[in-house]
């Protein structure tokens, strides 16, 4: 079963891609979605990675939060359920 990971305080110009980029190293990465604003298209500063397993996702928590990225100290933590 896949894991939803939040992650918070992105550099404000990074892509989908840029957040998929940086979760592969830690397991399969289903999906990477940087939320945007509807009116201006910019980024919000957060999105959603979504991985394969627990043990990935885990390992990204432990490895990535906290740490930083183009001068911002990242956030990442399981996703609350909606």
């Amino acid at each position: 079963m896949s894991t939803k990971l939040y992650v918070g305080n992105l550099p404000w110009t990074f892509s989908n891609n840029q957040l998929m980029d940086t979760f592969k190293p830690f397991g399969n990465v289903i999906s990477a979605k940087v939320v945007t604003d509807k009116e201006s298209g910019k980024s919000r500063g957060f999105g959603f990675v979504e991985m394969e397993n627990d043990y990935g996702a885990n390992s990204a928590i432990k490895a990535l939060n906290g740490s930083e990225l183009s001068g911002r100290k990242l956030v990442v933590a399981a996703a609350k359920a909606s």
